[in-house]
C-alpha cells in the first residue's frame, strides 16, 4: 500500500513569521500537535507542540513575541506519496518523528503522515482490532463463571 493512499490530504501552514502563540492557538482549533510553516511550495520547517513546550515555555521565553520560524524543526523529513507504508514507517523510526509531510513529484507539500494514519490503517482498516475483539467476546471461555455460593 501507498502514503497517498492513507495520508490526511488537508495541510494548514502558518506563515514563519507569525507569532508561536498564533501556532498554538491554530493547533488547538485544528486539534493537531503540528503545522507545517510557510507554504506548501516553500516549505520552511515543521513546528511541533513539542517545540513550544521545550523550546518556548520551558525556556521561558514569549510565545506572544517569537516567531514561529526561529523554533521550527529543520530539515523537514518528508516521503512521496508513492511511497510505501513500510518506507514511511521506517523513516519515521529511524528519524524517531510521529509524523511526515509528503510531497507530490515536484516537490510541492500535498499532505500528512502521521502515526495516527498509520494504526488506523494497520488495525482498523485490517480488522486486525475487530478480529481481537471478536476472539475476546465470542471466543471460548468469554462466559463468566458462577459466583462462589454465599455462606
Amino acid at each position: 500500500m501507498r502514503v497517498g493512499e492513507i495520508m490526511a490530504r488537508h495541510v494548514d501552514f502558518i506563515p514563519a513569521d507569525a507569532p508561536v502563540s498564533e501556532a498554538a492557538e491554530l493547533m488547538g482549533e485544528l486539534e493537531v500537535g503540528a503545522l507545517p510553516v510557510g507554504t506548501a511550495e516553500d516549505l520552511l520547517g515543521v513546528v511541533t507542540d513539542r517545540d513550544i513546550l521545550y523550546r518556548v515555555v520551558a525556556r521561558g521565553l514569549s510565545a506572544a513575541e517569537l516567531p514561529v520560524g526561529e523554533i521550527a524543526t529543520r530539515p523537514v523529513i518528508g516521503c512521496g506519496e508513492e511511497d510505501s507504508l513500510r518506507d514511511a514507517m521506517n523513516l519515521m523510526a529511524a528519524h524517531h518523528i510521529r509524523r511526515l509531510v509528503v510531497r507530490d513529484a515536484g516537490g510541492k507539500v500535498i499532505g500528512w503522515l502521521t502515526l495516527a494514519d498509520l494504526a488506523r490503517h494497520l488495525l482498523v482498516e485490517r480488522g486486525t482490532v475487530q478480529a481481537a475483539l471478536r476472539e475476546l467476546t465470542e471466543g471460548p471461555g468469554t462466559e463468566a463463571a458462577p459466583a462462589p455460593a454465599q455462606g
